[in-house]
């Protein structure tokens, strides 16, 4: 199995399955108006993406729902190294980053797999 690490980081399409593996766990459990700024200053959001995602911060749900979306779509080699670095600059969730952190190695193999198999079918 071949996992690449840049800066120590897992690579942004591993931790791109390991994102939308938690989808519900960050949709329903992460405000991430404290990420918004810092994924603008890094240049994977644009101004028209902060506008969008600060006009629905009164239901931090849908803004998280509509900011992983947004990442999701994005063609940026690091839009999920930079959210993952996001979290783990919020001591607070140290949870989320434990969880991320200690996807088993079969579920590793799994993802892997599963980018795979999109990659030859264009999902």
């Amino acid at each position: 199995m071949l996992i690449i690490y840049i800066n120590g980081v897992e690579s942004n399409d591993v931790l791109k399955l390991k994102f939308r593996k938690l989808h519900t766990t960050l949709v329903d459990g992460v405000d991430v108006g404290n990420f918004i700024g810092f994924l603008f200053q890094e240049g994977v959001i644009s101004h028209d993406d902060i506008t969008a995602l600060r006009r629905i911060s009164s239901d931090p749900k849908q803004q998280c729902a509509e900011l992983l979306s947004k990442l999701h779509a994005s063609q940026s080699q690091q839009a999920f190294i930079k959210l993952y670095l996001a979290i783990k600059k919020e001591s607070h969730l140290q949870w989320l980053i434990d969880r991320i952190d200690n996807f088993s190695h079969q579920s590793l193999i799994e993802l892997l797999q599963q980018m795979y198999i999109n990659d030859q079918t264009g999902d």
